[in-house]
């Protein structure tokens, strides 16, 4: 089994000197269509895969504003063909349905657990009240339903829900437990982007597992040894010759991927974590930490019915404190994924669609995102480690998280600038709950394009500070509190999270 007593702290110190490099809807009109695919069902032109590989599976699409959703055991066919224990949403093999929501509508989710243990159901990303958050202190028993209820009032982008009870976040995540939520508004709607549920608007879940030797999913590995797409090995997604768009999930433990194409391809992100960019970022590799989302269209269009176009994530070469440049392959921190480039999905082109889009907006959105002059209060969090071997921590007297604990408290409708450090020797995925905001500064350079809009999630590099500006405002309670953490599985369970009260002015 790979993961044991050996602390990250104590593996990067022994290698740090010679760190390597290489290494049901009420709507009358939804722009997209109502029509989805069944429970493990896959859309028509998708049905075959080549042979060495397997369709891309598509999660099914539920619409309304009342929905339900079932944790439970599952089994999913996985490595050698063998069928592995999973726990998923609604008998999925992994993952769940997407559910699809319409900015403005008032929403319910039935979540009932069908598991043996407790957990939870977050929103990430989904701006409500911190009652109905769904983090460690919104507890669903064994056998029992939660029904939260919010306004959506996110913009239209690609969101998802998780567990996240308190030290079973990693296995629950690890087992399979997750989906994706869309939300649309009618901006969004008014473009002409890609907009067929899997046909040329695909989403796409990363992350990666290690077997045991009876196939069966080991838990609580921190990186895994085979990539799956949407829970798919070797995985094929027919796609039309025309411009399509990806909604990207990285849900990994740990592993960053730095997304490509193995011919070196442009392609361009139209949409960060909270919504669309003001213009598509053009780019030819993407680097997404766990938690992140990001919407990316390609171009098939010049592309011969017949070609082979492969996405890969492009991991080798990094210096050791990138997630997944460790250099060995087996062990607590191995993988035989580790410091390589590997293939993500294979891209089968087919015949364009009717009315297939060949040509992008000039501009998507008029994003009026914050700046440092906007902020009237600021915050500093550092994340260090008390001692040799010790978890990691933020800097609120070197104390891992507690429950009993209020760490920040804001005071409504303020406008704050957080600064987050890493002088540590490992990066982190750093993420807030309640809001949106714009990052307005690192150290390292100028932030990039593709990161010039609304975030819940960043990459936390080795000796990088990052410094973003949100508002709080809609919620507030002086009992509830929100979550901001490091949206590495294992880090979050072991205690690099603190907890945050939005409170009325006096």
């Amino acid at each position: 089994m790979k993961h044991g007593p050996l602390s990250r702290r104590t593996f990067l110190a022994a290698v740090g000197a010679t760190a390597v490099a290489g290494c049901a809807s009420n709507k009358t009109t939804s722009p997209i269509p109502v029509t989805s695919p069944e429970p493990g069902a896959i859309p028509a032109d998708t049905t075959s895969a080549s042979e060495g590989f397997n369709s891309l599976w598509i999660p099914p699409l539920l619409e309304g504003t009342t929905f339900d959703l079932t944790l439970a055991p599952s089994t999913a066919t996985l490595l050698g063909g063998k069928d592995a224990s999973t726990i998923s949403y609604n008998g999925a093999p992994m993952w769940g349905p997407t559910l699809l929501m319409k900015k403005g509508d008032t929403v319910t989710v039935n979540v009932t657990n069908g598991l043996d243990e407790e957990t939870t159901a977050h929103w990430h990303g989904v701006h409500l009240p911190a009652e109905m958050d769904g983090g460690p202190h919104q507890v669903i028993a064994a056998g029992a339903t939660w029904s939260p209820t919010w306004t959506v009032k996110n913009n239209a982008a690609t969101y998802w829900y998780h567990p996240h009870a308190h030290e079973l976040t990693w296995p629950q995540l690890s087992k399979g437990a997750g989906g994706f939520i869309i939300v649309q508004d009618d901006d969004e709607a008014a473009l002409a982007l890609p907009r067929t549920y899997g046909v040329d608007d695909i989403p796409l879940v990363l992350t990666s597992r290690t077997f045991d030797g009876d196939a069966q999913i080991i838990a609580k590995t921190i990186y895994g040894d085979y990539l799956l797409a949407n829970g798919t090995l070797n995985a094929e997604a027919h796609m039309p010759a025309q411009i399509v768009r990806f909604r990207m999930l990285n849900a990994e433990v740990e592993r960053a991927y730095t997304i490509g194409f193995a011919d070196d391809r442009t392609f361009w992100v139209i949409g960060t974590d909270g919504g669309l960019l003001n213009e598509s970022a053009e780019v030819t590799r993407l680097t997404m930490v766990p938690g992140e989302r990001y919407e990316i269209v390609v171009d098939l269009g010049s592309d011969a019915v017949g070609a082979v176009v492969t996405m890969q994530s492009f991991n080798g070469g990094y210096s050791l404190g990138y997630p997944g440049a460790e250099p060995n392959e087996s062990g607590d921190f191995g993988s035989l994924l580790n410091n390589k480039t590997f293939d993500v999905l294979r891209l089968l082109v087919i015949d364009a669609t009717a009315d297939g889009v060949k040509n992008l907006p000039t501009s998507l959105a008029n994003n009026a995102l914050w700046s440092a002059a906007d902020a009237t209060n600021e915050r500093t969090l550092s994340i260090t480690a008390p001692g040799p071997g010790a978890p990691f921590t933020f800097d609120v007297n070197d104390q891992l998280f507690s429950m009993d604990r209020i760490d920040q408290t804001v005071v409504l409708d303020t406008v704050e600038a957080w600064t987050i450090t890493n002088n540590f020797i490992f990066g982190h995925s750093f993420h807030i709950h309640d809001v949106q905001f714009a990052i307005v500064e690192r150290s390292s350079g100028p932030v990039p394009a593709h990161e010039q809009g609304w975030k819940d999630t960043f990459y936390l590099p080795v000796n990088e500070k990052v410094t973003f500006v949100a508002k709080f405002d809609d919620y507030a309670s002086s009992e509830h509190p929100f979550m901001y953490h490091c949206h590495m599985a294992n880090h979050e369970d072991e205690g690099l999270m603190g907890q945050f009260l939005v409170v009325d002015k006096a």
